[in-house]
């Protein structure tokens, strides 16, 4: 017997940068979202500077506008100030599911959240030796791939997504600057991709990259920084749009 299946819109954006001076850009960018998806992922630096009066702005724009399900991750931006445990709370506090290695399903799909850390990407990334400062750094880097690993473990059998910060892959980060390539994200936090039948990852942070690539299992990521999306398509709301296939029958949403 055939399953019956329908289409689910996803939205995803980072790098929003929330704050006073431009709160009627993510009014409108919410707005949008809610008309057009009936899920949005936001990955990472949804305040522009860590401070927990940003965080309070981003929620009471989400508790007026968003009428769909919130999925996210915090971003560097969102650590800047020491404040990232209250801003999580903040913004779950306001509907948001924030993923720190857990997971949700929502509309049939399920969804693994991380913010990733950095480090470099294949035979050029950092290793573990050497001082203890560059061990802990690696060690931050392996921790976070960890957390991705045993979020997407405890999914069941449905289609997988995966939003996170940093990035997974060289790929979406080339164009920006050579020099900082290896604090745009790692190649740990491919491993655990390659293990599971995610079918889609989203990131932020690399501001001038490019906005798909590819792992080497030929998984589709998507570098859905703002500011990125919005350089190159002036032209309409700088969010990306995924459709997804689902059973009819898996439409809950829970931890």
């Amino acid at each position: 017997m055939a399953v019956e299946e329908k289409i689910v819109r996803v939205a995803a954006v980072g790098d929003i940068h929330c704050n006073e001076s431009h709160r009627d850009v993510v009014h409108a960018l919410l707005a949008h979202i809610t008309e057009t998806a009936e899920v949005l992922l936001l990955c990472g630096d949804l305040t522009d500077t860590g401070l927990v009066e940003e965080a309070h702005i981003l929620a009471r724009e989400i508790t007026t506008t968003v009428k769909i399900p919130v999925v996210g991750v915090l971003g560097n931006h969102d650590y800047e100030s020491g404040k990232q445990l209250e801003i999580r709370q903040i913004l779950c506090d306001a509907g948001v599911s924030i993923l720190d290695g857990e997971t949700v399903q929502v509309q049939g799909i399920g969804f693994a959240g991380v913010k990733g850390f950095a480090g470099g990407f294949g035979r050029y990334q950092l290793e573990a030796w050497g001082e203890l400062a560059i061990k802990e750094f690696v060690q931050e880097a392996m921790d976070e791939a960890l957390k991705l690993e045993l979020a997407l473990a405890r999914l069941e059998e449905m289609p997988l997504v995966v939003l996170m910060h940093y990035s997974p892959i060289r790929a979406t980060v080339e164009g920006e600057p050579r020099e900082i390539l290896p604090f745009l994200g790692s190649s740990r936090l491919e491993v655990p991709l390659t293990w599971f039948d995610v079918i889609a990852v989203f990131h932020g942070h690399a501001h001038r990259g490019m906005p798909e690539g590819y792992t080497a299992r030929n998984i589709p990521v998507y570098n859905v920084a703002m500011p990125l999306l919005r350089a190159l398509h002036p032209e309409r709301p700088p969010f990306r749009l995924l459709e997804v296939s689902c059973p009819v029958s898996d439409t809950a949403m829970g931890q």
